[in-house]
């Protein structure tokens, strides 16, 4: 080998170092809701930074449930504003690091063309023999889902029929295998999917889904965690989560 390929070899090694130096990695507990979004968001990020973020996805309540105990995520993105919140009180948060950075829409949704309509009748016809649901306990638009048959008087009618999801990505796959004739999901779910029929619920019949992202003390020493956060406030992250069918305030 050459005296001249050696310094090349050597000056190609020295140009690369500080980006592999500077590579870093965050693990981000994820509301199932944002899945698609935060695909997209995580991927847009390590273009824009290089760094990674490892994303695990499941019902706000039972990835709180982890942090808890101990799991090593250091980003949370909640699909409701009080477990964020519950992590800054009972000491998991970076005070003052939680803000909104999306509000979600839920959506009357069938894979059967024509069976639902414009206005969600179909819940009083009752022609049905399963409404899926994310169990209200851990996912919030389970919550919302509650929230709106209370409001629409119909809760107690169809009671029987509720089946309820894990998650809210469960209750998305009740509903798109045909396991429920219909169900409450995300607009974000099926947002891009073709066919079906849907009814996007008023805002009005129910609390807002406002969801909240929070930077957990696991990561407050990581710049990665750090850099994550704020990116999800950059335009790309905004563009990204308004495509998916969310609110941005």
């Amino acid at each position: 080998m050459t005296m001249i390929v050696r310094r090349l070899i050597l000056s190609l090694a020295l140009t690369l170092l500080p980006v592999a130096a500077s590579a870093a990695e965050t693990r981000v507990a994820v509301a199932a809701n944002f899945t698609p979004a935060a695909t997209a968001i995580a991927a847009a990020f390590h273009r824009a930074t290089g760094d990674t973020a490892v994303l695990s996805f499941g019902a706000s309540g039972a990835l709180y449930t982890q942090i808890s105990h101990g799991a090593p995520f250091e980003v949370f993105l909640s699909a409701d504003a009080e477990r964020p919140a519950k992590a800054e009180a009972d000491g998991f948060a970076v005070p003052g690091s939680r803000f909104t950075y999306a509000v979600g829409r839920l959506v009357l949704y069938s894979a059967a063309p024509g069976m639902v309509d414009g206005h969600g009748t179909v819940l009083r016809r009752g022609n049905f023999t399963h409404l899926a649901v994310a169990d209200p306990a851990t996912a919030p638009y389970g919550v919302a889902a509650v929230e709106t048959l209370k409001k629409l008087k119909l809760y107690d009618t169809l009671a029987p029929k509720l089946v309820q999801g894990s998650s809210i990505t469960q209750t998305y796959q009740f509903v798109a295998t045909g396991a429920a004739e219909l169900g409450f999901v995300a607009l974000s779910q099926i947002v891009d999917a073709p066919g079906g029929s849907r009814w996007i619920v008023p805002a009005a019949d129910h609390a807002p889904i406002e969801q909240q992202a929070v930077l957990l003390k696991t990561g407050a020493a990581n710049p990665a965690a750090a850099g994550f956060v704020r990116f999800l406030k950059t335009p790309a992250a905004v563009a990204i989560i308004r495509r998916r069918g969310y609110v941005v305030r």
